[in-house]
């Protein structure tokens, strides 16, 4: 009895979980939508278009709709009318949007951080992420300048499917965390507060401290030698296996934000590894393009279309460049126990590093150019 009980709190308290990162991506969109969108212009230098693809996409914790909004321009001419033109323009925007939406995460593991043991398994599993969508970006975005690479080959994939049927598909996850959002989203509309959409991220991040603390408390001690065992043997045996299920698990909740987010609790729980993580946070990034990517699918244009690709490549080729070799691939893992090591002694370090480079630096870059 006293097992059945401690399975339905798991399943109540992941629902919170998950209802909280749902708040705070409503809470950010209400708070920033409007100025990401008034952000984004056509007529930006490629380096100014990644730090605002990194601003607007921190704001509104989704990559999905940054890439959206980019779509929408380039469908729109904002980026000009050769549509080979508009897709090289568009490519700095969904390389900063890739590094932006790793903010979800990080913060998610803000909520280890009284324990110095979890924290520094959760912190450094949510910035491995952010390590290595920078490495790509220092890679790429030469190789894109001055080559067209992924732009090149985010034209010829659109070619290749132009014609395709539209396909649709609703994230399991989203039904069913939506209507509470919702419903709390309005409760706190209907209260005269002055700006609701600082109350429902405040409320959303007391709520995912305590969903973390009763979770991973919950985890460890009714099923840890038991999902140690199942993962080790199943499904992170390999890292091909892990990033497998990254993919799958993104596609299906339709968010990295989500897929990456649900894994720190295990981080800070020991049930999983900084290096079994990383293979898995890869295959999110992947897995994060195929809802933009089926939605370009209704336009039946070609610029549309290969925007949605180039996010695609960009992570593909960002995969295909650094996992292949050891070193490279050990790079960031290194870099994030590293940095973990810092933020457990000084444990202010990880919210000044939040505010500093996806808010901060971006910020700033984008108003002293213009």
């Amino acid at each position: 009895m006293m097992n059945y009980l401690k399975v339905a709190g798991i399943l109540a308290i992941l629902y919170m979980f998950l209802v909280s990162i749902g708040m705070i991506g409503a809470g950010f969109k209400g708070l920033g939508r409007g100025f990401a969108e008034q952000l984004m212009t056509g007529n930006a230098a490629p380096l100014i278009g990644l730090f605002i693809g990194i601003l607007a996409t921190s704001l509104i914790q989704s990559s999905s709709t940054t890439t959206s909004l980019v779509v929408g321009m380039v469908a729109a001419g904002t980026f000009g009318d050769d549509p080979f033109v508009a897709v090289a323009a568009a490519i700095p925007y969904i390389m900063g949007a890739n590094i932006g939406t790793s903010i979800t995460n990080t913060i998610v593991s803000l909520g280890h951080i009284v324990n110095k043991n979890e924290f520094r398994r959760a912190f450094s599993a949510s910035v491995v992420h952010d390590f290595f969508n920078v490495m790509s970006v220092i890679i790429l975005f030469p190789l894109q300048l001055y080559f067209g690479i992924i732009s090149k080959t985010a034209n010829w994939m659109a070619g290749l499917f132009l014609g395709s049927g539209t396909f649709t598909f609703k994230s399991p996850i989203k039904l069913i965390t939506k209507p509470t959002v919702n419903a709390i989203k309005d409760f706190f509309k209907m209260q005269d507060v002055f700006n609701y959409n600082w109350l429902l991220i405040i409320v959303a991040l007391i709520l995912l401290f305590i969903s973390l603390k009763y979770l991973t408390v919950l985890i460890r001690s009714l099923v840890m030698e038991r999902l140690e065992a199942f993962f080790d043997t199943h499904i992170f045996k390999t890292w091909i296996r892990a990033m497998f299920f990254g993919v799958f698990i993104t596609i299906m909740v339709q968010s990295s934000s989500i897929t990456t987010s649900l894994i720190v609790p295990l981080a800070g729980a020991g049930i999983l590894q900084l290096r079994q993580i990383f293979p898995y946070t890869l295959g999110a990034n992947i897995g994060t393009t195929i809802t933009a990517l089926l939605a370009s699918l209704v336009s039946g244009t070609h610029a549309p279309l290969a925007v949605a690709f180039g996010h695609l490549a960009f992570n593909i080729f960002g995969i295909g460049l650094i996992w292949p070799i050891e070193k490279v691939r050990n790079l960031p893992i290194l870099m994030a126990e590293w940095f973990a090591d810092i933020a457990v002694r000084n444990r202010i370090i990880p919210i000044v590093y939040l505010l500093v480079v996806f808010f901060l630096v971006p910020l700033s870059l984008i108003f002293i150019v213009r």
